[in-house]
């Protein structure tokens, strides 16, 4: 019982962390008459659920590009506009959460399994404005995010693939199994997800670029030197805001 009621202490804490991260984004963020990329995940719904707030009371006016099916119910249910890349290819600003920041705010995304149209989102904003709760802060990768770095690949190339990572870089690469149906995570886009448990710290940047560089990937959940600022939701209730370094 105690226990139980521990988890349940911790987990509305990290609930409230993500609301107040998502507020503070969209608030300091968000103008009227902006088109908007919107991420995917559990910490995007209070962003998401803070400009519905801000459509009724200020008569917001701002158009949503989803990175995934979930985002764009996301986005219906909560009465905002939706739109996508054709009609806006550019975008103001995309808001997303991330599995893992680094010190340099590189980050690691698609525990979810959007990765793909995350990064394509996020490459077309502006400005690229990350969420997140305490718990996501690292120094290294792999200090805090323990599940790999996930990687979406073409389902006749899983193997191969599998193959060239261990081969090339070490650690184990593994297909993503679903939980509630036999056989691997489907993406959005029809493919397989790896996730690449590493065993040290590399120049990702390089290693990005490697791994996308191998037939049958198509793209990997390394986001490097693509977010602007994060919004880092605390336990004792405040906001850390952590930019971009400048080397």
């Amino acid at each position: 019982m105690i226990q139980r009621r521990l988890l349940t202490t911790i987990s509305r804490m990290t609930d409230e962390a993500k609301r107040l991260a998502g507020c503070a984004a969209v608030d300091n963020h968000v103008k009227d008459n902006q088109v908007l990329g919107i991420g995917s995940g559990s910490t995007i719904v209070h962003a998401v659920h803070r400009l519905a707030e801000r459509k009724k009371n200020e008569n917001l006016r701002v158009l949503c590009v989803p990175t995934s099916f979930q985002a764009r119910q996301l986005i219906l249910r909560n009465g905002l506009t939706l739109t996508d890349l054709e009609r806006h290819p550019e975008l103001d600003i995309a808001i997303d959460g991330a599995d893992e920041v680094d010190s340099d705010l590189n980050l690691i995304k698609g525990g979810g399994g959007c990765l793909a149209q995350e990064k394509i989102v996020a490459a077309c904003a502006k400005s690229f404005i990350v969420i997140a709760d305490y718990r996501k802060d690292s120094k290294n990768f792999g200090d805090q995010w323990k599940k790999g770095i996930p990687i979406e690949v073409i389902p006749m190339a899983y193997v191969p693939v599998t193959r060239a990572i261990e081969k090339r870089f070490g650690g184990a690469a593994e297909l993503r199994m679903a939980i509630s149906k036999a056989g691997p995570v489907v993406t959005d886009n029809g493919n397989f997800l790896l996730d690449w448990k590493f065993e040290k710290v590399y120049d990702w940047k390089d290693i990005n670029t490697a791994i996308k560089m191998i037939p049958g990937v198509v793209d990997t959940g390394l986001f490097i030197d693509m977010a602007e600022r994060v919004y880092f939701g605390m336990e004792d209730g405040t906001v850390s805001v952590r930019d971009k370094p400048v080397h």
